[in-house]
């Protein structure tokens, strides 16, 4: 891998302001980047996640859905490398709104790839992948080479991100590298996901605020991992000589059931009490068990987890408990 202090390089993250966009930006001004986020114009975005990083980097209007504002983002920062984190990435979203899914998680890849192409001067461009792409598993654990079968609206569109990339790197000679990321997680994840829904329920418990916790599928299986560990693998993939994509998880799978339990014992809570399963929280098509095999970035790139399964879920704990200025009891 390229030494990360040869010169002062500049990165440019689209999503800058979510859970992934936020750690990476973090990391990148560590190893002595410039850095610039992509902004939607109108956007509603909350900018909570970055607020500690607003006068160390630079905030660029700009739209997946607009070649124009990317274009001139792209040229305005001239960075190095691109991290195109920004998608519609709830996955129930895409249910309800498929079209708009894929305008942004699909073809907002090729207007960013078609960008850069055009650009006339080398930029590595890192693809936000996604576990969803295998969906209903065709083989257990999963790994760079295993088939797709995505089952929602938003895996297909992270499928066409995904071999778009590909297509572009193989067509064009672009270096691109897409992530495979299994569930990540932190303190900084939307509310709408199920492990930060789980965390905030048992604060707002614990805090008095709140009685129940409503969850849909408690026997789902996922790999979990630290989205600050993610990040590193993100930046170690555009480091490398030749792009390569790589499947990035932990290697454990852990039920919901048992993230809920581990959750509600960091607060000295029985989920017992208050655990409801909740039908309108099932999806239409289940994901039943995700597993990821990541053999080829430890090996290639060195990478391995920091935080563990445990520590993940006290951690996301712990964060809220505090935002509530409630104490872990004991």
């Amino acid at each position: 891998m390229r030494d990360a202090n040869t010169k002062k390089r500049a990165a440019l993250i689209t999503g800058v302001t979510g859970q992934d966009g936020s750690y990476l930006a973090e990391l990148l001004l560590e190893k002595g980047y410039r850095v610039a986020g992509l902004v939607r114009r109108s956007s509603s975005e909350n900018f909570e996640r970055i607020d500690h990083l607003r006068e160390k980097i630079e905030l660029v209007q700009g739209d997946l859905l607009d070649p124009s504002s990317l274009q001139a983002a792209v040229e305005s920062t001239e960075p190095d490398e691109i991290y195109n984190l920004a998608a519609q990435s709830f996955v129930p979203t895409s249910w309800s709104q498929p079209v708009l899914t894929g305008e942004f998680t699909a073809l907002g890849v090729t207007r960013l790839l078609e960008v850069v192409r055009r650009l006339g001067r080398p930029v590595r461009v890192y693809q936000a992948s996604s576990s969803e792409m295998f969906g209903r598993v065709h083989e257990t654990p999963q790994n760079e080479r295993t088939p797709f079968y995505p089952r929602s609206p938003y895996g297909v569109a992270k499928v066409y991100g995904h071999y778009i990339s590909v297509n572009y790197r193989e067509s064009f000679g672009l270096f691109v590298c897409s992530g495979i990321l299994f569930n990540h997680e932190s303190p900084r994840r939307g509310f709408e996901f199920v492990t930060r829904k789980i965390s905030d329920g048992v604060a707002r418990i614990r805090a008095g605020r709140a009685k129940d916790l409503r969850l849909g599928n408690l026997d789902a299986r996922r790999d979990w991992g630290f989205a600050g560990d993610y990040v590193d693998a993100m930046w170690r993939m555009l480091q490398q000589p030749t792009a390569n994509d790589y499947v990035v998880a932990s290697g454990e799978t852990h039920t919901v059931r048992e993230f809920v339990e581990i959750a509600f014992a960091r607060a000295g809570l029985d989920p017992a009490k208050h655990v409801v399963q909740a039908p309108e929280f099932m999806r239409p098509a289940e994901v039943d068990m995700l597993l990821g095999d990541a053999t080829r970035i430890r090996t290639e790139l060195g990478w391995k987890p920091t935080v563990n399964f445990e520590q993940l879920v006290h951690m996301m704990v712990d964060a809220d408990l505090a935002r509530y200025g409630a104490g872990r009891k004991g």
